[in-house]
């Protein structure tokens, strides 16, 4: 990897932005670098080779950032979103029966023998998607309060569920990896509050913010890399270790300043180093030469629209079922982590991004209809849902 490609890579996330410039359109940044991923990797012109140790390696760094970045924005102290946690934990478990269903007939049909790790996928929400789209378009009341917790819920149990379902042979092993990277997220909280606390917390952050030092940024770069070596040596996803260490940050309180330096940091440039990289890695090709993977991946899009879009019939408004639908985080680290072990069949993890490509293109038609209905609540002294801060550009 050189820097010239690493200035392509640079310049090509810009479409990102670009195709989310029109606010109308509600379109996440993240669309267009996976779009400028694939017209520059395998997919398209092949300027650049994803698999070089330093490009997935730098890409690795970013999708943990993202991921730490994702759980800073699950609104964990917003006491509005407290009493809406029950409800909303009821219509995750009840997504993850039908996703149960829809999901071992679609192994049996295809014939992958994935249906733990299809459950998974259609069960599965992005806070990293939801929560920014009800940050930007200002929804409000209730039932989007419930439609937060549900996804919330959702994202944390499918992230611990992942490395189980990928490789149910070596279930036990990953299911320690995760117990150990969950305990070391709790004791992080519990001394994280300790030095909030006590004072020292902001004792230090005064001191970085009069002498420019930036230590607070500086020591939470170190721990989420830590957290992020046991997650590999665990046999885990990284994406366990961002998000529960986000959710950590998240508890104790983030401050705005250290807020401002990890936006820049990952949305300016490792979040989009991930995405294009995660383009980059994807040969659409196979789909398109495949029929089998192709229709599954419309399968697993509309299975997943199908599954959330059913707790309609619970009360819940369709677009913010179908907001609810939205993927990225668990299909991304599927197909990541699938096809590094080499446990999907050719063209499988292309199927998985399609899906949630599908899942993404709905969630935005729901979001812009969903902001007609719930932004009438806005001049309300309701909480923000999404716990401030900026907006997460995934």
């Amino acid at each position: 990897m050189s820097f010239f490609q690493l200035s392509l890579i640079a310049a090509v996330a810009l479409l990102g932005p670009l195709l989310a410039l029109p606010r109308k359109w509600h379109l996440p940044v993240v669309l267009g670098q996976l779009l400028a991923g694939i017209a520059i990797g395998r997919t398209g012109l092949g300027l650049v080779d994803s698999s070089d140790p330093t490009f997935t390696f730098v890409a690795d760094v970013g999708f943990a950032l993202v991921m730490f970045v994702a759980g800073t924005h699950v609104p964990v102290r917003d006491e509005a979103i407290r009493p809406a946690l029950g409800a909303g934990a009821l219509r995750a478990g009840i997504a993850a029966v039908l996703a149960a269903v829809v999901g071992i007939v679609t192994a049996f049909a295809f014939g992958t023998g994935h249906a733990p790790l299809y459950i998974v996928l259609l069960a599965s929400s992005s806070a990293a998607l939801v929560l920014p789209i009800v940050d930007s378009l200002r929804l409000r009341g209730p039932k989007v309060l419930t439609t937060t917790a549900q996804v919330a819920v959702a994202d944390i149990a499918c992230i611990v569920a992942l490395p189980l379902a990928v490789d149910p042979p070596n279930a036990p092993r990953a299911a320690v990896g995760a117990a150990v990277v969950a305990a070391c997220a709790a004791v992080l909280f519990f001394v994280l509050r300790w030095l909030e606390r006590s004072g020292t917390r902001g004792r230090v952050h005064d001191l970085s913010e009069d002498r420019k030092f930036a230590l607070e940024l500086r020591i939470q770069l170190a721990v989420l890399f830590a957290l992020s070596g046991l997650a590999v040596a665990g046999h885990v996803s990284i994406m366990l270790a961002g998000f529960s260490f986000g959710l950590v940050v998240a508890a104790v309180g983030e401050p705005r300043r250290l807020a401002h330096q990890l936006f820049a940091v990952s949305d300016g440039f490792l979040g989009p180093v991930f995405f294009v990289w995660l383009g980059a890695s994807l040969d659409l090709r196979t789909l398109a030469i495949s029929p089998k993977m192709f229709l599954l991946g419309i399968c697993l899009g509309l299975g997943t629209l199908l599954v959330h879009g059913s707790l309609r019939l619970l009360g819940q408004p369709l677009p913010l079922a179908m907001l609810a639908a939205s993927q990225l985080g668990v299909p991304v680290a599927a197909a990541t982590i699938g096809s590094q072990l080499h446990l999907l069949e050719p063209g499988e993890a292309a199927a998985m991004i399609l899906g949630a490509l599908i899942t993404i293109a709905a969630s935005t038609a729901a979001g812009s209809r969903a902001a007609r209905t719930f932004t009438q609540a806005a001049s309300a002294p309701e909480g923000n849902p999404s716990g401030g801060g900026p907006t997460l550009a995934a």
